[in-house]
């Protein structure tokens, strides 16, 4: 039974999540503020967070932030929100949401999403460090941390799970599609543009070490091998 945080300040979809969650078997509870998700997630440890970004005294995104800072074990992210915009759904994956629903949404649809989210996170190694590395750069899973010739770089949870991709394929060519459904998450509302530009930024942050992520014109990207 998985743990589920619900924060969320409309009382009655709230409440539906509420029970459409327990009927699907999680256990969950809902906070109807930024402040009171922060301090319940830190408290109860939750195995997924729903969350809403217009809240009445913190901004969902603020709340994001605030749950990764100095989180030992990442708990996966699914934005709930009004704001169906494509560079809105951009921002709320690169403020390290796992994946994004906009409402009005069917329930039956988010309940699939919390499954898929659950499935990924529990995939990711536990236990033992996992490293990943590649010329100077070295990805570690566990401390969800990048460092290129050993010095730290800062990248968003999205460019994280994007460079961890690359480094866990290296030399197989990833179609920007690839990209969209395994970084991004289930059919993912947005363009393969919003691809190349997250290569663009994370090339940039990564610096000379970033000329490892090759263009294959027409096709994608690839780790060179």
């Amino acid at each position: 039974m998985s743990r589920i945080l619900v924060i969320e300040d409309e009382q009655d979809l709230g409440t539906l999540l509420e029970y459409n969650l327990r009927a699907d078997g999680h256990e969950a509870e809902v906070v109807r503020s930024g402040a009171a998700g922060v301090s319940r997630a830190r408290s109860w440890k939750p195995d997924l967070i729903l969350l809403d970004l217009m809240l009445p005294d913190i901004a969902g995104g603020e709340v994001a932030r605030l749950l990764r800072e100095g989180e030992p074990r990442r708990t996966p992210i699914i934005m709930v929100t009004a704001r169906g915009e494509e560079s809105d759904r951009v921002k709320g994956l690169e403020l390290g949401a796992d994946d994004y629903v906009v409402k009005p949404f069917s329930v039956k649809e988010l309940l699939l999403r919390v499954k898929a989210v659950l499935r990924r996170h529990s995939d990711e190694p536990r236990g033992e460090q996992k490293k990943l590395a590649k010329g100077a750069i070295q990805l570690d899973v566990d401390r969800h941390e990048v460092r290129v010739s050993d010095k730290p770089v800062v990248l968003t949870a999205l460019e994280f799970r994007l460079l961890k991709t690359f480094l866990e394929r290296p030399g197989r060519v990833q179609t920007r599609e690839t990209l969209l459904s395994d970084v991004w998450g289930i059919d993912a509302d947005i363009t393969t543009r919003t691809v190349d530009t997250h290569i663009k930024r994370l090339r940039e942050k990564l610096g000379p070490a970033g000329d490892v992520i090759e263009t294959i014109r027409g096709v994608g990207y690839k780790l060179t091998s």
